[in-house]
């Protein structure tokens, strides 16, 4: 098939008008699309929904990592021939999106509290300012190349999905796995919510530990010390406990102190004991107070002692925190709390303890201990979720964390799924109004004998006048944990894998890409959701990213200033750049040190791309048709043409496997290497012998060769470096070739490169033999430069050189060997005699000399090697001299010795490499 002439590329390559000028006619051409109609066994379902990001969110390093590797698998499923589906979609993020809106409206004076607007109102300010800012990361995206359909753009508060949170609710309310009831739970005051144990981050903090002392009742003079890192919470105390086996204490269980604080109430308090108590800690006597630390709220329990809450939800002292505490903030209470006991003598001394305290992840804010009635869910589809990891059906990447998944699967505590905020899909229980207190105070497993009471269900009662809609609102991960199957449609109904097509053609998904971070907030959570409701595995292959970080090991973020926006890099070089660069720099799930330099590293390997594209065009005949219409003629294939046809077929081969196994950095590596070193700095450099000369068969055949290996690379490009490989892909008129749906329309579609197969190998007549024969054009190469380098010969300075071969060679390969070394002449001369001390490397070709006549300075160079022999026979006798020394080879850590024996050997090579080089220049 004739070629239409090839479209002149720019001289030089501008990103951002290319990239936008793509990007949008892949949008226009529907090109992401996914249509369930087009899934059969030819073509079958690639599947992929993205990890929603918060509708507060903006692009991050983390999210170009993130996506750049799901728009990789993406663009390599469409080029296998799959049907590709990467759902997009955000996270409508309760607690945090409520923070900021309330945030600025109170910066706007628009209120002070919540309460003051209420609820309906502010979750419309919420839905407002949803509307107008929640859809900026997806638009960002964009400018990234994600390849997403964006026609299926899904958010967790659309009508349906709502109704799919409620719809699973209600079923595993009715199945007994939910519950309401008082425990205690993390609390943040900032956010005034509930959060689960996974949304709690610990963090080091450098504090003190209070000893105060306190009187035993029945033993007037008898003092027990006591350490709290939390003096404020004295007046909440209950009892103090001791060890039943500790022989100080055990004689003073059932015995009474008298607690310090309030000084109003210094009521008598039991002593209890306990084996929980550590012996170790502080003095080993425990202050009990249950209403404010989970394992006293324990003890607490199996004890039977009355709860004391002295502390106001949003962490202010309560009345019951006694006079002098109640309305004082609970960090300042800290320190008036200390001041109070040393006034009244109590104080026995603090000294600066170091320990870990729960932060509350989104509020910021070290979290509070606190009883409350709270919705409960007891985990469902647990031994499925755990067995389906463990027998390898679905695969994490890397595997170490299936084993992390294993643990914490094997230790589930019950799920706090209620929050107490007003943005979020709100609980679908409805109270009448005339309903007694006494009756929500019984168990939940109770509730259904007051049917008429309590209405639990998807739509609100009949006569909702008469009822009140629970308050709180699900946990965000209780909504996100259905995003695989609720983004498809799916409904609850039994019928759907018969209704809804897209269920039905990409559930169960393919891959998931996340953060380990997440791993028990999202993944666990989606796997027990996927058997619950689908009753199979959500998606096969789970890849965990690592955390990018700066070069000081700190993660990535605004607030220590150390995160640079990526869509300034993108601006400055391009969205593929900044793809390339934060691939290459990501092994399979370790973190990644960040440095600009890689995106650089990905500017200029997009700018070799471009380069090296744009000089095949110049060479192309001179009636402007693309020489791709010219087939390779096996007649006329040079060693160097079938050396690069079998470096492809190795980068083909290295980069499917590295993809299949999700080594994308080792995928990046090896096309870098091919590209750049292989194809470039070798094969094009060694194809203008013929080029440059009058065979026009041979010519012809060269072009030929290269436009097969272009056209191969720029589809193992492409999953990487979408945009310069569209671009390209048309500029060469590769896309002429083509039918519309394999790569005519866009490079995306175009099939995924294989490997020349064994009847193809032999059609080329390509063997073995024919790569070592270039391989040992190259070395020789590689020592003839050597050579230059030794006597300081710039590289581009054309010398002589003389090759006394070993082997027969055509002149062909002669003049392959003369560009590359740039030498001028380069003679072939079998009976060669070189003069005494002419610089001589022996090649797999035969030995090449490099007379010296003429080139340099003899007395000069003679002065510069005479003068580093001299060094190195000086650092060779130094390290000499300590190797014989036996308190050092005795005393020295083994690696030390080593180094010192490596440096002895490159001391001694070097030493006799200088006199190698003196003896040549006479």
């Amino acid at each position: 098939m004739l070629c239409a002439p090839m479209a002149e590329i720019s001289k030089t390559y501008t990103p951002s008008e290319v990239e936008q000028r793509w990007y949008q006619r892949w949008l226009d051409d529907k090109c992401f699309e996914a249509d369930p109609a087009r899934v059969s066994d030819k073509r079958p379902a690639y599947s992929i929904v993205i990890p929603p990001p918060n509708v507060t969110g903006i692009l991050t390093l983390g999210h170009v990592l993130n996506n750049t590797i799901q728009d990789i698998l993406a663009r390599r499923a469409r080029m296998l021939g799959k049907e590709v589906l990467w759902l997009p979609g955000t996270d409508h993020a309760g607690i945090a999106t409520q923070n900021v809106v309330e945030r600025e409206l109170r910066k706007a004076g628009a209120m002070k509290h919540r309460d003051d607007l209420g609820r309906e109102a502010l979750v419309n300010k919420i839905w407002e300012w949803k509307d107008k800012y929640g859809g900026i990361i997806l638009q960002q995206l964009r400018a990234l190349g994600a390849s997403c359909d964006w026609s299926r753009t899904r958010f967790t508060m659309d009508e349906h999905y709502s109704k799919c949170i409620s719809k699973v609710f209600v079923d595993l309310y009715k199945k007994g796995f939910i519950y309401r009831g008082k425990r205690m739970v993390n609390w943040c005051p900032a956010a005034l919510t509930a959060l689960s144990d996974e949304e709690v981050e610990m963090k080091e903090q450098k504090g003190f530990l209070y000893y105060f002392k306190v009187e035993v009742v029945e033993e007037p003079g008898t003092w027990l010390t006591i350490a709290t890192t939390r003096p404020e919470t004295i007046p909440g105390d209950t009892a103090v406990a001791v060890n039943p086996k500790d022989e100080r204490y055990a004689h003073l269980i059932g015995k009474h102190i008298r607690r310090p604080l309030p000084v109003e109430n210094q009521a008598p308090l039991p002593i209890v004991g306990d084996e929980h108590v550590d012996f170790e800690f502080g003095t080993g006597v425990l202050k009990v107070t249950p209403a404010h630390d989970k394992a006293d709220y324990e003890i607490g329990l199996r004890h039977k002692l009355p709860i004391i809450d002295i502390m106001q939800p949003n962490g202010v002292m309560n009345e019951l925190a006694g006079k002098d505490l109640a309305g004082v903030e609970r960090f300042e209470a800290r320190k008036k709390a200390v001041a109070i006991l040393t006034e009244i003598a109590a104080m026995v001394k603090e000294e600066p303890h170091t320990n870990n305290v729960g932060y509350s992840e989104r509020g910021g804010v070290p979290i509070e201990p606190r009883l409350s009635e709270q919705w409960f869910l007891k985990y469902p589809s647990q031994k499925e979720s755990r067995d389906v990891v463990a027998s390898g059906e679905m695969k994490f990447f890397p595997d170490r964390w299936a084993k992390v998944y294993d643990h914490w699967m094997g230790n589930l505590q019950d799920w706090c799924i209620s929050r107490q905020v007003w943005w979020g899909h709100q609980v679908p229980v409805w109270y009448h109004k005339s309903i007694h207190p006494e009756i929500l105070s019984k168990p939940t497993s109770e509730w259904a004998s007051y049917g008429d009471k309590i209405h639990v269900g998807v739509e609100p009662p009949a006569d909702p006048e008469n009822w009140v809609q629970d308050n709180d609102v699900f946990d965000t991960w209780f909504s996100s944990w259905l995003w695989p199957f609720a983004t498809m449609g799916w409904n609850m109904d039994g019928e759907q894998d018969d209704k809804n097509a897209t269920l039905k053609a990409f559930y169960p998904t393919t891959d998931l890409v996340t953060g380990p971070d997440i791993i028990f907030f999202w993944v666990a959570r989606m796997i027990m959701a996927g058997f619950e409701w689908m009753g199979e595995l959500p998606f096969k292959n789970v890849y965990f990213t690592g955390i990018i970080r700066d070069k000081q090991g700190r993660k990535l973020s605004k607030s220590l200033g150390n995160s640079p926006d990526p869509l300034d890099l993108i601006a400055s070089y391009g969205a593929d750049a900044l793809r390339f660069g934060t691939m290459k720099s990501a092994p399979l799930g370790a973190d990644i040190v960040y440095d600009e330099k890689n995106v650089e590293l990905g500017r200029n390997f997009c700018t070799k791309l471009w380069n090296a594209v744009r000089f095949r065009q110049m060479q192309q005949p001179q009636d402007g048709a693309s020489a791709t219409e010219q087939e390779i003629n096996p007649e006329y294939l040079s060693n160097d043409d079938k050396w690069i046809l079998l470096r492809l077929n190795a980068a083909i081969r290295e980069v499917s496997a590295a993809l299949e196994e999700y080594r994308f950095s080792d995928a990046t590596a090896a096309l870098y290497r091919f590209f750049w070193s292989e194809y470039c700095d070798w094969y094009v450099e060694a194809s203008k012998a013929i080029l440059q000369g009058e065979d026009a068969l041979r010519k012809a055949n060269t072009l030929a060769v290269i436009d097969f290996v272009l056209g191969n690379t720029l589809r193992l490009f492409h999953p990487f470096l979408p945009f310069i490989t569209e671009e390209l892909w048309h500029g060469m008129g590769f896309n002429e070739d083509m039918p519309e749906n394999q790569g005519g329309k866009s490079i995306m579609f175009a099939p995924w490169p294989k490997p020349l197969d064994e009847d193809e190998l032999a059609h080329f007549g390509i063997l073995p033999e024919d790569e070592q024969a270039a391989a040992n054009k190259y070395e020789t190469v590689n020592l003839g430069r050597n050579l230059r380098s030794t006597y300081n010969i710039a590289s581009n300075k054309r010398v002589r050189f003389v090759l006394k071969p070993n082997t027969t060679l055509t002149e062909a390969d002669i003049e392959v060997l003369r560009i590359l070394l740039n030498a001028e002449p380069l003679h072939a001369e079998s009976n060669y005699t070189a003069p005494k001390g002419t610089p001589t490397a022996l090649t797999p070709l035969g030995e090449l000399f490099l007379p010296l006549e003429g080139l340099i300075d003899v007395d000069a160079e003679r002065q510069r090697v005479t003068k580093e022999l001299t060094k190195a026979q000086a650092e060779l006798e130094k390290v000499r001299a300590k190797l014989a020394d036996e308190n050092f080879a005795k005393k020295v850590p083994a690696k030390v010795l080593d180094e010192h024996k490596q440096r002895e050997a490159d001391w001694a090579a070097q030493l006799e490499k200088l006199k190698g080089m003196l003896e040549a220049l006479g």
